[in-house]
């Protein structure tokens, strides 16, 4: 095992300037700019960090290695389209910054409307994409078409299309960004949990699996889904909750799908990939949804019998496709659809980087820069004030954006939306 990989073995100091509990997109993107700002590794260089991430697991073994690698600047809401924006444009340069192929694809997304609300939605959002400068434009059921000649567009009342959103593959995404840490001198340690955090001056104790103790002057948990286990252990309450999302991809294809299909009807999704794979989710109605059963990995049958049907409808091509493999994701959700981003209620050196709902990943080139940029000399974004996690101490939350997967707490307008 490389180091760049990660190892259960690697020194840990006695104590670091920050330490990142979790070692998914959004904690190893956070380390590799925090360590770029800083001079992380840099000898000589006054005011830089120590850094170390601490994974509980194998790299990409969490909610990272288990998305669909979609990328999009299509959102209802200003603040995500332009963050977006910014994040896609990252894309762009990565795979050189990186030194590893991403297999970054800009083939668009196609969003379809088979409901009058999802057509006003998609006639807003593309209002709003055209005063922010992102190249969204309205189709007709035909239009669509003919970008996918496969679906079945009886019903689809209103399509949205936008050509620079794109695919790329998740595990090069952790993977490069991991290399790069380590080389800029993170400290990468994998197969070790942190099993509690103990409050100290001027800072935390983290208490390892392996016995070891290890001291830090600011804490970040990056561990999406799973951050309300060391939350709760210091009275942080929270109201992100896991939900349980599946996935699948198919035998390999000759190439005939260019965007990646999203149905706001059912919140189905589908891309192929440039190996062949259709790469397709939805999540069901009745989803386990903010228990511990919702971080369970299997997979199940009900979920293929589901997104099977629903997927033969909109694309009849497909009813003779074999599936390869079918896995689970669990995604971090908030009650507003925004992240929980910053310092914690109560615990200011806890940095809290969760509650992306399902969409951290494709954030995370922008967010983990803005956030490392602030965590480096205090530079402010507007959205990292819209993220805090103390807007919710009074309770009084608006619900921000909708999306792709129901709940139980979904309206019906949420259930049926996902931009």
């Amino acid at each position: 095992m490389t180091a760049a990989m990660g190892r259960p073995d690697t020194p840990l100091p006695e104590a670091v300037d920050v330490a990142v509990v979790g070692g998914g997109i959004m904690g190893l993107a956070l380390a590799y700019h925090l360590a770029m700002f800083s001079g992380t590794g840099t000898k000589g260089k006054p005011g830089a960090l120590s850094i170390a991430v601490i994974e509980r697991s194998y790299l990409v073994s969490g909610a990272s290695g288990r998305n669909g690698g979609g990328v999009r600047m299509q959102w209802g809401d200003a603040g995500n389209v332009r963050l977006m924006m910014e994040s896609i444009e990252l894309c762009k340069d990565l795979a050189q910054q990186l030194g590893i192929n991403l297999w970054f694809r800009q083939g668009g997304y196609l969003f379809l409307a088979r409901s009058e609300a999802g057509e006003r939605r998609l006639q807003r959002n593309a209002e709003l994409h055209a005063e922010v400068g992102a190249p969204t434009r309205l189709l007709t059921a035909a239009e669509a078409q003919a970008i996918v000649p496969q679906l079945a567009v009886d019903e689809v009342r209103l399509a949205t299309y936008n050509p620079e959103d794109g695919v790329v593959f998740p595990w090069a995404f952790v993977w490069g960004y991991a290399a790069k840490a380590v080389e800029r001198g993170v400290l990468l340690r994998t197969h070790t949990a942190v099993d509690r955090l103990e409050p100290a001056d001027h800072g935390f104790v983290l208490h390892l699996s392996t016995g070891e103790r290890l001291r830090a002057r600011r804490v970040v948990n990056a561990t999406g889904a799973w951050s309300g286990q060391l939350n709760r252990a210091l009275g942080i309450d929270l109201p992100n909750r896991p939900h349980r999302h599946e996935i699948l991809s198919s035998e390999p294809l000759k190439p005939f799908l260019d965007p990646l299909v999203v149905d706001l009807s059912s919140g189905l999704y589908f891309s192929q990939s440039t190996r062949g794979e259709l790469v397709t989710g939805i999540s069901l109605p009745d989803a386990p949804d903010g228990s511990d059963e919702a971080l369970t990995l299997h997979s199940s049958l009900r979920f293929l019998t589901h997104l099977s049907r629903t997927l033969v409808r909109l694309m009849p091509i497909t009813a003779a496709m074999k599936v390869l493999r079918q896995w689970v994701g669990p995604y971090d959700v908030s009650p507003d659809g925004d992240a929980i981003v910053g310092p914690s209620p109560g615990h200011p050196d806890l940095i809290q980087v969760c509650g992306f709902t399902g969409h951290g990943f494709m954030m995370a080139p922008a967010a983990a820069r803005l956030l490392a940029r602030w965590l480096f000399d205090g530079t402010d974004h507007p959205m990292l004030a819209r993220w805090t996690p103390g807007r919710f101490a009074d309770g009084a939350v608006a619900r921000r954006e909708v999306h792709s997967f129901p709940t139980r707490r979904s309206s019906d307008l949420d259930r049926k939306s996902v931009v």
